[in-house]
């Protein structure tokens, strides 16, 4: 596994947050890896292991995640604030612009950043979200984010995630289960529990539908043109559909549309077809 420092920032608003610093060259842009609503920064251990070293790799744990501090207003945890504490994240470490790979929300809050901040994306890679999803895919995360649950074991929590989840990544075995809850849990005095803020949720479900279909965030997404894009999309997804996902490659040059197969959502970059693509954005950005 690739070597890592972990290092803080502080956001405007006074909350101490962590980020994983996998170090890498300075002559080119850093990847700047962001992840789902109820992820954190080891998502992306598979592509910094690839990566680091041949570029700086920066992880950020979203407030409320992982080793970042929990907001005591819950209203704040929405994609502005996220894109907000990101730049000031690059502000502090002096970084122009950095290459964003965006996991669902990680995905939403690049393109607000590309909305009121373009220049600061060198490229960009939208894994498994766009601008129009599906109410099916928004159900079901509704239904489990802000739930509470513990497990006695990493045993038993893999268990749980291999039958919960074993068709969004049919090919996950035993080894790969258990490292997927060391990805989304942490061990506590009372055992394994997810590792993020329940109260994350509260947002979110305050989201009725027909608010979230006056939303137009077209714009936000058009706001990448002149960038290099890739777009994943997990074949079996629930979120992203095949016809947004190819909406989106027709509306704007520059877009190249990935779907990784046999995988939900969202892609993991474990898989060939993910990797073989970001390197191929990867070269984009380097030519400029």
């Amino acid at each position: 596994m690739a070597s890592w420092s972990d290092r803080h920032w502080t956001s405007r608003d006074g909350l101490k947050l962590h980020y994983r610093d996998y170090a890498g060259p300075d002559d080119r842009p850093p990847i700047l890896c962001l992840h789902g609503l109820t992820r954190n920064s080891r998502d992306f251990e598979a592509l910094a292991n690839h990566l680091a070293g041949d570029w700086r790799v920066i992880s950020p744990d979203f407030r409320g995640r992982g080793l970042s501090e929990y907001d005591p207003q819950s209203s704040r945890y929405m994609p502005p604030t996220y894109a907000a504490d990101v730049l000031q994240l690059l502000d502090e470490l002096g970084i122009e612009k950095a290459v964003f790979v965006g996991t669902s929300l990680g995905g939403l809050t690049t393109m607000i950043v590309a909305g009121f901040a373009p220049q600061r994306i060198a490229g960009a890679v939208l894994n498994d979200i766009g601008p129009e999803l599906s109410s099916e895919g928004i159900g079901r995360i509704s239904d489990y984010v802000g739930n509470p649950v513990l497990y006695r074991d990493w045993d038993e929590a893999a268990d749980v995630f291999s039958a919960k989840f074993g068709d969004v990544h049919p090919r996950y075995g035993r080894e790969e289960w258990l490292r997927y809850a060391r990805r989304v849990c942490r061990e506590t005095d009372r055992g394994i529990e997810f590792d993020y803020d329940m109260t994350i949720a509260e947002p979110f479900k305050q989201m009725d539908e027909k608010t979230a279909a006056a939303a137009d965030a077209w714009p936000l997404f058009h706001a990448l043109a002149g960038k290099p894009v890739l777009l994943l999309r997990g074949e079996r997804s629930d979120l992203l559909s095949p016809q947004v996902a190819e909406k989106m490659r027709d509306s704007m040059p520059g877009v190249e549309l990935v779907t990784v197969p046999n995988v939900g959502h969202a892609p993991d970059f474990e898989e060939p077809e993910s990797v073989e693509a970001v390197e191929r954005l990867l070269g984009r950005v380097l030519e400029g």
